[in-house]
């Protein structure tokens, strides 16, 4: 076989084709390795990233704002994703993390998994008090009952009327989910030292236990209990989206434990800047006004349009906790439930 070796204008033109091939791959890999520099990873809970949940709408416009990618990555509920934080540690792919609550917050922190941010707050509402320079509140609202009023005439206005009655309920875990620690809140708050013979009682109602919201109230709409344990603002959702007005919360007259759910930066992030914009994002009025209406909670800032619905929804008085306390006690709650719930 007669090989042919190229003229030197042929050779002129190969090394121009190769100079240019390798000018390509240069910027493609370049380009690649920025735009993986500008990937956010924020972890958060299933039902925030569900189809009608605020995720795909806040992924698309904070995208636009910062002409990068936004990867969420969803755990069960609240109380998982700090559980998942804490195992994984340096490890962690996370940036940002989203779903936390006032419940935990003390506990986040004093475990060395944040970092700062430089958020500007001045806009929060001021009934919120915030000072945290850790974690940013991006909505608050109050558990509660929920149940159907077409299965329950005369709903419980209390818990010991919840608990004395033979209505059946669902509620979540408190070792898993931020509703299930609410719960150990609020029991704790009305019973004090009786909070364990109240679990007893408690455990006589009980279909079951989940591991997070998501699966509780999926349960309870398909007709597995009387109550569920959800939010004040839960009814809203079935109002505007499916124009029912049978799902109700009840209103408890000793008053209900208040959840601001937090977002904070991980302690191992290397992007702070593009996660502090995100922090910034999710408490401007864009952003408000996109999670009352899919994440069915209430807005903490000013001025957000909200629908009607939320204006026939239960007003509660706040009872409860401060973060402190609730660090410095949770474990022993979650003993004190564990023992009695279970007998």
């Amino acid at each position: 076989m007669r090989t042919t070796f190229p003229s030197s204008n042929q050779q002129f033109r190969l090394a121009k084709c190769v100079f240019r091939q390798v000018l390509t791959l240069l910027f493609f890999g370049l380009t690649s390795l920025g735009t993986q520099a500008q990937t956010l990873a924020v972890y958060t809970y299933d039902s925030f990233v569900s189809e009608w949940g605020p995720g795909p709408k806040l992924q698309e416009l904070f995208a636009k704002r910062c002409a990068c990618e936004v990867n969420f990555i969803a755990a069960e509920d609240g109380v998982s994703i700090l559980n998942r934080l804490k195992i994984e540690g340096e490890t962690t792919k996370a940036d940002v993390i989203v779903g936390l609550d006032n419940g935990l917050m003390v506990e986040a922190e004093n475990a060395g998994l944040f970092q700062p941010h430089t958020v500007d707050t001045s806009s929060l509402l001021s009934k919120l008090n915030w000072q945290s320079n850790t974690f940013v509140p991006f909505d608050y609202g109050y558990f509660a009952f929920v149940y159907n009023a077409e299965r329950v005439a005369d709903p419980a206005d209390s818990l010991q009327s919840l608990l004395s009655s033979n209505k059946t309920l669902i509620y979540q875990d408190p070792r898993t989910s931020t509703p299930g620690q609410g719960l150990l809140m609020w029991m704790k708050a009305v019973y004090g030292k009786d909070a364990g013979k109240a679990w007893q009682a408690m455990a006589n109602n009980t279909v079951t236990v989940t591991k997070g919201w998501w699966e509780a109230y999926s349960m309870f709409l398909e007709g597995a209990a009387d109550y569920v344990l959800s939010y004040s603002t839960s009814p809203a959702y079935h109002l505007v989206v499916e124009n029912k007005s049978q799902f109700r919360a009840a209103h408890f007259n000793h008053g209900h434990v208040m959840q601001i759910e937090i977002a904070g930066i991980s302690k191992f992030s290397k992007q702070q800047a593009l996660a502090n914009k995100f922090l910034q994002f999710l408490i401007s009025q864009e952003a408000q006004e996109v999670i009352p209406v899919t994440n069915w909670m209430l807005p903490v800032v000013d001025n957000v349009a909200l629908p009607d619905a939320f204006n026939r929804l239960i007003n509660p008085k706040t009872i409860g906790f401060t973060p402190e306390q609730i660090a410095e006690q949770r474990k022993t709650w979650i003993r004190e439930w564990r023992q009695s719930a279970t007998k």
